[in-house]
């Protein structure tokens, strides 16, 4: 698990490049001191190898890219950096940061990654060029049940973990009884479909997914995936196969021929083969003559036996592996006769493609596979698959609105094909436009084609304007009720409580403090007894001209006296203060209000870019930057207003910085946040 409910550890191990075996042995008794050195051994043999990530991954819902962090961990398989985790771990990471076992900190880069069977492969990029100490792979064909394994990694993203058990069960599958919602899928990818866990007792915890089992010589032999009651590990053969390719192509090629298919019936008198219980109509399988309830006995020379559910990812890694584009021998049974055909496999392809978030339009997407397309009953993969529409941007508020899983195909009458089309055609539009720009959108949802009107671009925040400024008394004040005035022994007692006193102000000047009662202004008495009278004394003031002295009748302990003020400028409200909204980071600031200053006790020359808002799961999320921070430097260069951050952002921006510092206040204390972004291109 990579700190979540549905993953755990392994990893695999190359050797210069290449992925070692060696052969099994016999395991020493449990608590025997051979047993104990075993495992010691074991450990100091993978320890070198193993690594702690911290992954900065993106997922999109509503609308928008959302950055995560997460932590998995992996093994280092060659001397020249190569590791391997799990793809729920690293397979849509933006930016991976690798801890070795001395504490050593070096980023990675994604190499490729394979969801059908949740295995990622990174390359650690050191500074300088430098040779690593790689782990070995055993040979996971060889195990048996009751071998010792340990589950090695970083759980809960501490430091170096391992914890001991045996090997419960070498072909660990969901169970049927779960049906459909209870297969798991990453990327929408069934990976039960290719993959028999290794189930174990090792315990394993969130952080572990994608660390090694290793056996007593200190070799891999499984990728720690989930934890279902027992720990379940990829099998480390099949990791290593998909490691290899993943390492020499950056993907992984498989054959495809458009079946459906399941294990014997129970009550079939049939001892061989494997049912189709279904043909993609068109599909390579379509094309051979291969039909529903066909038994298919035999596929490119290999037989094809499954009675039980057990056998099937076994099959499914037989289609995998057909040659691409070449013609394959097959024999089916139908209707109790042999029948001998022929089919010419295609490439599968990816099922999910990688999405985009377009800003401008208030949307995420992808392009359509193959696979994809075919499900949806289209006839090509022309289009922009909608994967989410953010509620109040410009596709959500477009009538008809845009819904996950429209294709958006036109714009303006000129086509649209896949996401690369529909990011340049956006750039031309939206470049130099201040305001959004309507379009013509024609999308299709299901069988019908619709069009809409969908403004194009991002709408900058507007000036809030000001509101008439009026003659201000800079206290705050609370009505004396009837109540007060009763338990304080003057049940006559009306006007108002002065609650705090501005400083610096010309309340403070005048000698007003919090306490004193306001019994009337320029001998008009004040009658305020309840919460309807608020207004009361705000609304006599307003009556004044801006620098007027008003004479006010106070209350203090019990004395009265009278005291000579100065009315003042009203002060702008927050709700005044101009705000600028930066789309990179995803936040939100405003300028420095007066009362800001007042309830923050600033000093009253106090300058900065005070955060209304921080979008969830973006770049200044992940930063750590809070709502009520004040910003006050951006790498060093003060903050003046939002118009200076403003500036020094755009700079950041345009030489697309790796790294930003930015200095903010926060409460009492100061604190610097380093904003980690990734450019996109």
């Amino acid at each position: 698990m990579i700190i979540s409910l549905r993953a755990v550890i392994c990893a695999l191990a190359v050797l210069g490049g290449c992925i070692m075996t060696a052969p099994a042995s016999a395991s020493p008794a449990k608590g025997s001191p051979e047993f104990r050195s075993a495992v010691d051994a074991a450990i100091a043999k993978v320890r070198p190898a193993l690594v702690r990530i911290l992954v900065v991954s993106t997922e999109y819902r509503e609308g928008r890219e959302i950055k995560n962090q997460a932590v998995g961990s992996g093994a280092i398989i060659s001397k020249d950096g190569f590791l391997v985790t799990n793809h729920h771990v690293a397979g849509h990471a933006e930016r991976i940061v690798c801890t070795l076992w001395d504490r050593e900190e070096i980023e990675a880069d994604l190499v490729g990654t394979d969801p059908l069977t949740d295995i990622s492969v990174l390359k650690l990029r050191p500074e300088k060029p430098r040779t690593f100490v790689p782990a070995a792979f055993g040979d996971s064909a060889h195990l048996k049940v009751g071998d010792p394994v340990l589950a090695m990694g970083s759980p809960m993203a501490l430091s170096q973990s391992v914890t001991l058990g045996i090997l419960s069960n070498l072909e660990m599958m969901m169970p049927r009884f779960f049906g459909p919602g209870g297969r798991m899928r990453l990327d929408g990818e069934d990976v039960g479909a290719l993959v028999r866990w290794l189930g174990h007792d090792a315990a394993i915890y969130g952080g572990n997914s994608g660390g090694p089992l290793v056996n007593l010589k200190g070799e891999i032999i499984g990728i720690n995936e989930l934890q279902f009651g027992l720990s379940g590990a990829i099998p480390g053969n099949l990791a290593q196969s998909v490691a290899r390719e993943l390492i020499a192509h950056g993907k992984i090629r498989r054959g495809w021929i458009g079946i459906d298919v399941q294990p014997l019936f129970k009550e079939s008198n049939a001892r061989r083969g494997v049912v189709v219980s279904g043909v993609v109509s068109e599909a390579p399988a379509d094309e051979a003559g291969l039909r529903s309830g066909d038994l298919l006995l035999s596929l490119n020379g290999k037989e094809t036996n499954a009675r039980y559910e057990e056998e099937m990812p076994d099959f499914m890694q037989l289609i995998a592996s057909l040659p691409i584009g070449k013609e394959v021998p097959v024999v089916i049974q139908r209707e109790g006769k042999e029948m001998k055909l022929k089919m010419t496999p295609i490439e599968r392809g990816e099922l999910n493609p990688p999405q985009r978030e377009f800003k401008q339009w208030g949307m995420t997407g992808r392009n359509l596979s193959y696979l994809a397309a075919r499900e949806m009953k289209r006839t090509n993969t022309a289009g922009v698959l909608i994967t989410s529409v953010r509620q109040g941007g410009p596709a959500g508020e477009a009538k008809p609105a845009l819904s996950p899983r429209d294709v958006l195909v036109e714009v303006n009458s000129e086509p649209i094909r896949d996401l690369a089309e529909l990011a340049a055609f956006t750039e031309k539009l939206t470049k130099g436009q201040a305001a959004p720009v309507p379009v013509i959108a024609t999308f299709e949802r299901e069988s019908r084609r619709y069009l809409t009107v969908i403004k194009v671009g991002i709408q900058e925040l507007r000036d809030p304007g000001l509101e008439v400024t009026k003659a201000w008394l800079p206290v705050e004040t609370q009505v004396i009720s009837r109540d007060i005035a009763r338990q304080l022994g003057k049940p006559d007692l009306t006007g108002f409580y002065i609650t705090q006193v501005y400083p610096h102000t010309t309340a403070e000047q005048a000698g007003l403090k919090p306490g004193d009662f306001i019994l009337a202004v320029d001998n008009e008495k004040m009658r305020a007894s309840g919460p309807e009278h608020e207004e009361e004394l705000a609304t006599l003031i307003r009556q004044y001209d801006i620098g007027t002295k008003v004479e006010l009748k106070i209350l203090r302990g019990q004395t009265e006296s009278k005291v000579s003020v100065e009315l003042v400028r009203s002060p702008r409200l927050r709700r005044e203060m101009k705000k600028y909204r930066n789309d990179d980071f995803e936040f939100t600031v405003r300028d420095i209000a007066f009362f800001d200053t007042a309830e923050e006790q600033w000093r009253a020359d106090q300058k900065g870019a005070l955060v209304e808002e921080v979008k969830s799961g973006g770049w200044a999320d992940l930063g750590s930057l809070l709502v009520e921070d004040l910003i006050i430097q951006v790498d060093g260069r003060p903050v003046e207003s939002i118009e200076s951050l403003r500036k020094s952002l755009d700079e950041v921006a345009r030489q697309r910085k790796s790294f930003v510092i930015l200095k903010v206040l926060r409460g009492i204390h100061t604190a610097y946040l380093e904003l980690e972004p990734t450019w996109k291109r």
